[in-house]
């Protein structure tokens, strides 16, 4: 764990990564939050995840445009008045529903949170690349930034529940307001660690590029999207097996379990040097997933697919580590935060994806029906992770970015 304990000690490093943290674990908790308090609130699910669903599809598509802008004018210049906008629109939401206002305006708001709440994730990534000037630095920062992913998405929707089932109804969102706006005031007044703005290449028209035409970018924003594919199945697929088992309280810790098998992947992943290359690893990791992914349809109990599930956590954060690295070197670096930002939306669009139609899948054909789509995403992006391996080799090979072995971590 020294390569951690090295990058923390670089200055300001700790205190932007803390804060990127805290703002996370608010951002992880405002799906489940809203779903408690419309669900409890209105008493209709169907509502209540439409709800959830709008303003995920709405923050997939402003966190590329935010990212865009991010790389045009600064950080704090943008993402500090939208985290306090989409702060405040969770606030009015919870006002909203207290009064039990017209549902249209609550789509109103949550749509205007998700466009304007950014990736703290993808802008402490940003920080990182730019105090830190070592290849096996940056890989042990972009591991713990991962790691610190999957503790977000375990203690969030935990925390939202406990909040919103024991305090009251509209707790698990007022929590995610307070800690997105305590986080971003913080991390954006953090401004020694604030990337500098780079200028634009227009000679060669690359500042004004669609980010996918990058050779090798969509092929990355490809996995992403198969793979938040499979999230979203799994999510659904578990309440849905866990339900037919009689233990539905367990499908929390099921999820959870994966999430803590990631974290762990993700720590002894970036605690050591790799030698072979970066699209070598990235290939395997994606082909590892989809393997262990499809072992969950012959999960026959809560503790087989708790097993099961912690397992094949272990490859997910290293392949998104792997994954952002690629994004990294296949971008100008002016552009970096945006390419960061479309890879999480990527994710974020393949969850509503996959948990959409694995939903219907489940209605017609029982949970099992869900593990196949689980199962077939999985396999897409292995096929697709495979067929990419020339273009990210020339396409990392033109950039000038030679992956030279790592130094072993110690």
């Amino acid at each position: 764990m020294r390569a951690y304990l090295t990058i923390l000690r670089i200055p300001g490093a700790l205190a932007f990564s803390s804060a990127g943290l805290l703002a996370r674990i608010g951002s992880a908790m405002v799906g489940i939050g809203t779903l408690w308090m419309a669900s409890m609130l209105y008493g209709n699910y169907g509502v209540a995840g439409a709800l959830t669903a709008a303003n995920a599809v709405s923050w997939a598509i402003g966190t590329a445009v935010l990212g865009h802008l991010v790389d045009r004018h600064g950080q704090r210049r943008i993402m500090l008045p939208a985290a306090m906008v989409s702060a405040a629109c969770l606030v009015v939401m919870v006002i909203l529903a207290l009064i039990h206002a017209p549902l249209v305006l609550l789509f109103a708001f949550t749509i205007v949170s998700g466009l304007t709440g950014g990736s703290p994730g993808a802008l402490v990534r940003a920080r990182w690349n730019y105090v830190l000037t070592s290849t096996r630095d940056l890989h042990t920062a972009y591991s713990l930034e991962s790691t610190f992913d999957e503790v977000c998405f375990v203690v969030g929707p935990i925390l939202a529940t406990w909040l919103a089932t024991s305090v009251h109804p509209t707790a698990g969102l007022v929590a995610p307001a307070v800690l997105g706006a305590v986080g971003a005031l913080i991390f954006y007044s953090l401004r020694a660690s604030e990337p500098k703005l780079l200028p634009h290449d227009t000679s060669t028209g690359k500042g004004g590029r669609f980010m996918l035409s990058f050779p090798g970018v969509a092929s990355v924003i490809g996995v992403g999207l198969l793979m938040g594919s499979i999230f979203g199945s799994i999510d659904v697929t578990t309440v849905a097996a866990t339900t037919a088992w009689d233990v539905p309280k367990l499908a929390g810790l099921i999820l959870g379990a994966m999430s803590l098998g990631s974290g762990i992947g993700g720590l002894l992943y970036g605690s050591r040097g790799w030698t072979s290359p970066l699209w070598k690893r990235f290939a395997l990791g994606v082909c590892l997933l989809g393997i262990m992914v499809c072992s969950l349809f012959f999960a026959v109990s809560a503790l087989i697919l708790g097993v099961c599930g912690f397992v094949a956590g272990f490859s997910i954060a290293p392949t998104f580590i792997n994954a952002n690295g690629l994004i990294g070197r296949l971008i100008p670096p002016e552009r970096l935060t945006e390419g960061l930002a479309w890879l999480g939306t990527a994710i974020g669009i393949g969850v509503s994806i996959g948990s959409t139609i694995a939903g219907h899948v489940i209605d017609q054909f029982s949970y099992h029906g869900g593990f196949i789509c689980a199962a077939a995403a999985g396999l897409l992006a292995c096929v697709l992770a495979l067929i990419s391996i020339p273009v990210l080799k020339t396409s990392l090979a033109a950039t000038g970015e030679v992956d030279l072995p790592q130094e072993p971590a110690t």
